[in-house]
């Protein structure tokens, strides 16, 4: 009997542009395997608990200790990074492009609206794991979204979030044209699986009256195939390679699922079938053939609102390197001397016999006696002992990886040897340093910056009615305001201030700290304006928004003091000399 076959070519029903955009999936995601690889076993090494879980493996030792130097190098990296992109203090300022922008309530209104986005936990969670991508895949991808997490109870809101949120694309499922001149020009397309209910309620959100009964048929399609795929008891034939969804062995596994793999298009696209160009459009494809969304980008911007950041950037290729990328094969060396030190200690404390001639057998053991015959004999092989002296080498490429990583030995708290004063330790510090602040400027410029302001973009576009946020004041108590989309709306530009100018603001204080203390210092004060030296450092030490620097301010608040002083004094004074009364009607004969 004929076992029965289906082809898949033959079941599925493919959309052109969708296949086209699946097949542009495959051949840009097979064009990046070699970096798929580096990226995976700089991964291996972050998260292995011995050699056997990386390439190290390989070695013929019987130690197989792994030396975790990339994973605190990469602890340490996150941990500054962190810290500096999320200080104590407000990080963000509003640079207005026109007049009406540069009011000071239109600049508090929004500052304090991104600020209360920023303060989002979900928010910090996604910048953390931006971070975590930016060094170890050296890659990292965000977009935003529009969220309602809201949850009301008797016609009020108890708890909840609305409001633009930041989204993480994992670098792995996401692809482009890495020869573009810059990434924003580049075409772009993201993977997601996704539940297939939530397929459903993204067709049902996408449907209007014109096109429910299209959706209707398409979802009804999805069912069918998913019932074939399921019921059929014979054999599946699959020819096309467009068809081998990732993380599944087969695409009939992958309809028996409950999953299903969502393919967004971001940029420029011709449509073959209907003979146009689709310009700057957001295109969806499910199950690799089949359309679900063809919409022009709503984004004011006129690009796609999705951001790239490299840590070390490549001539003439998009996909960049990251800190650890170049320290796997000092990873590889320092696991090799130090399993080959162990195995030479253990050859040491345990070295190979030699038997020569007939030796019955014995025990090695402290006192052991050993017979042995006329011409037998026993004797100890030991290594040399000057190998043991690798631990100098083993500390020499420990300096060396967190040198080349951007990581300072100051930034875990040692302080380099020999003798320096005060300013010299922090001249050093800051030269130390540069490294990286350079990219922790640049993770800035690249992602969080256009990442703010697309999120504004994206409230300027869906807030339909008023707000509350929380505020901090100076005093750190909550207080409430209620915005509109008129508040948050004006011409100009979201900026991060938390690293921008970090170090060259701790310079410029240590500068003039260094002037004020010197000889030159009595002849040049003459010509510096005390009032022009406060308002650097209140933008040095960010203390614009406590108002504690005011012209003359503490000549006024002295003198007031002084007045209150006085009042006080003259109250005591009269309360001194006005009669109490006591002793008029006092009668002597009481103290007998």
């Amino acid at each position: 009997m004929t076992a029965k076959v289906e082809v898949v070519e033959d079941i599925v029903q493919p959309d052109r542009l969708a296949c086209r955009i699946a097949e542009k999936w495959i051949e840009e995601d097979t064009a990046r395997n070699t970096w798929k690889v580096q990226t995976e076993e700089i991964r291996r090494y972050l998260y292995a608990t011995d050699t056997t879980q990386t390439s190290n493996s390989q070695l013929p030792w019987k130690n197989k200790t792994t030396i975790p130097k990339l994973c605190q190098i990469s602890d340490n990296l996150y941990a500054n990074y962190i810290a500096t992109i999320f200080p104590q203090q407000k990080s963000l300022e509003w640079q207005a492009n026109e007049a009406d922008a540069n009011s000071v309530i239109k600049r508090d209104a929004i500052v304090a609206y991104m600020q209360w986005c920023m303060d989002q936990p979900t928010f910090r969670k996604e910048v953390s794991k931006l971070v975590r991508d930016y060094i170890e895949f050296g890659n990292a991808f965000v977009t935003v979204e529009w969220v309602d997490d809201r949850v009301e109870l008797d016609g009020r809101v108890q708890a909840g979030f609305i409001g633009p949120a930041a989204r993480r694309i994992n670098p792995n499922d996401i692809v482009m044209n890495p020869t573009a001149e810059a990434f924003v020009y580049s075409p772009k397309v993201v993977r997601s699986v996704i539940n297939v209910g939530e397929v459903k309620k993204m067709l049902e959100k996408m449907s209007t009256d014109e096109t429910r009964e299209e959706y209707e048929a398409l979802w009804n399609y999805m069912k069918e195939i998913r019932g074939r795929a399921t019921s059929f008891e014979g054999e599946w034939v699959q020819n096309d390679v467009m068809y081998q969804i990732d993380g599944f062995t087969s695409f009939r596994d992958y309809l028996r699922s409950d999953y299903a793999e969502i393919l967004t298009f971001y940029g420029d696209m011709y449509d073959v079938e209907a003979d146009t160009f689709l310009k700057n459009h957001v295109i969806t494809v499910v199950d690799r053939h089949k359309l679900i969304g063809k919409k022009a980008n709503p984004s004011f911007f006129g690009y796609p609102p999705i951001f790239h950041s490299s840590w070390r950037q490549r001539q003439d290729n998009l996909w960049g390197m990251g800190p650890l990328a170049n320290l796997i094969g000092m990873q590889y060396r320092l696991d090799h001397v130090e399993n080959m030190k162990a195995d030479i200690f253990d050859l040491t404390t345990y070295p190979v016999q030699k038997v020569k001639g007939f030796v019955e057998d014995f025990t090695w053991q402290p006192g052991e006696k050993i017979f042995v015959g006329e011409e037998g004999d026993v004797e100890l092989v030991t290594p040399d002992v000057n190998a043991l002296q690798a631990n100098f080498e083993i500390q020499n490429l420990q300096g060396l990886m967190e040198e080349m990583a951007g990581a300072p030995k100051e930034a875990m708290g040692f302080r380099t040897p020999g003798e320096k004063t005060k300013y010299e330790v922090q001249r050093m510090e800051n030269a130390a340093s540069r490294l990286f602040q350079n990219k922790i400027k640049q993770f800035e410029e690249e992602l969080v910056e256009p990442l703010l302001n697309a999120m504004l973009e994206l409230a300027r576009r869906n807030l339909t009615s008023s707000t509350t946020i929380k505020v901090m004041d100076e005093f750190n108590e909550a207080t409430f305001k209620t915005l509109t989309v008129e508040d948050i709306t004006g011409v100009g530009r979201i900026k991060p201030v938390a690293s921008r100018h970090f170090a060259e603001k701790a310079e410029l204080v240590q500068n003039l700290t260094n002037l004020t203390g010197s000889g030159l210092w009595p002849t040049v004060q003459p010509h510096f304006s005390g009032i022009k030296l406060a308002k650097i450092l209140e933008d040095v030490f960010n203390l614009k928004e406590y108002g504690v620097v005011l012209q003359n301010v503490a000549m006024a608040e002295q003198a007031d003091a002084m007045k209150q002083s006085q009042a006080l004094e003259e109250n005591v004074a009269q309360q001194t000399m006005t009669a109490s009364g006591i002793g008029e009607d006092f009668d002597l004969s009481q103290l007998q």
